[in-house]
């Protein structure tokens, strides 16, 4: 989901672009939106994003679109609707229409050698953002921009550790998990574990997918509250599940943030303004403000110039004095 940032990131980057990650919904499966002057020599990218699941993908496709006008780039964008499919099928017909870069947010993790393959045949470069591949073949993108999560997996551990630092009672922790198979919800699972694991007093007594929407997170924390006793913490993989369970929470006649302690992770304003109430005790930030970046990355490789193939974006972590401190000035 790799430590802090790149030594190669990319120059002319605003300050706003160097936080950036994991998840925002409607819309259709295609579309093309011109992000530049759409002249002869304009950069033409094809851009499938994952979806519109959460507040942090709305903000992250404002970015990457409002990042492309600003750069002189014509956009062909695509929403996937949460489907691998419909990512693919968006991907062969950019290769179609012969555009000079491909970026995309893959929906999962797997199953993408075919058409990466189709794309480097054509000799078409790939850029990966905010989430990555499995592929053994690295050489079928050009770079992964993007949070590392299992960094962020474990600073929410390490809070959780420090929090109950002073006790020896078994602290029972339920996880809601991101998208099955998608990098953000593999590695923030993988991070945390590896934290918390080193303590036997810590127990995931439950663990299941809220796909990253404030509905389903919800309905997956009504189902703990019923199955589960006594829970004394949640981790949720994004800020909008979390906010759903708080829902849950209340309405099960508890206090979020006290009777059960929450932590996310994304820090888009409702979280924030979450944690700033007490509702939620810890967020780890994850940057949707990925756009500058890509632009800047997408006109080197089209150049034919060398760049990294990593790129990890610097993020922090707040807590509720921190949230009420940044809330004013917050971007998304």
């Amino acid at each position: 989901m790799l430590k802090r940032i790149s030594t190669l990131v990319v120059a002319g980057l605003t300050a706003a672009a160097l936080a950036a990650c994991g998840t925002g919904g409607s819309g259709g499966s295609g579309g093309t939106e011109g992000g530049g002057g759409g002249g002869g020599d304009a950069i033409v990218m094809g851009f499938s994003q994952v979806g519109a699941e959460s507040g942090w993908r709305t903000a992250n496709t404002k970015s990457v679109q409002e990042a492309a006008k600003e750069a002189g780039i014509t956009l062909r964008f695509s929403d996937a609707q949460q489907k691998q499919e419909n990512q693919i099928k968006a991907i062969r017909s950019y290769i179609q229409q012969k555009v000079d870069v491909i970026a995309f947010s893959p929906v999962v993790e797997s199953g993408w050698d075919t058409v990466l393959k189709e794309a480097k045949d054509a000799k078409i470069p790939v850029i990966l953002t905010d989430r990555a591949v499995d592929s053994a073949d690295t050489s079928l993108y050009k770079s992964f921009l993007g949070s590392d999560f299992v960094e962020e997996g474990k600073k929410a551990g390490q809070w959780l550790v420090e929090e109950y630092k002073d006790g020896s009672d078994t602290v029972n922790i339920v996880e809601l998990q991101g998208t099955t198979g998608s990098a953000p919800a593999n590695d923030r699972k993988a991070g945390f574990a590896e934290i918390i694991g080193a303590d036997q007093k810590f127990k995931i007594v439950a663990s299941q997918t809220g796909d990253f929407t404030r509905a389903k997170g919800k309905e997956v924390m009504d189902a703990f509250l019923k199955a589960q006793p006594d829970i004394d913490v949640l981790y949720a993989h994004n800020d909008d599940m979390g906010l759903g369970a708080i829902e849950a929470i209340e309405g099960a006649g508890k206090v979020p943030g006290k009777d059960i302690k929450i932590i996310t992770v994304d820090a888009v304003k409702d979280g924030m303004q979450a944690l700033a109430d007490g509702k939620i005790n810890y967020i780890v930030e994850c940057s949707p403000l990925l756009g500058p970046q890509l632009m800047d990355l997408a006109k080197k490789v089209v150049a034919g110039e060398s760049v990294p193939a990593r790129v990890v974006t610097e993020e922090t972590t707040f807590t509720q004095e921190q949230a009420k401190e940044a809330l004013p000035s917050r971007q998304y």
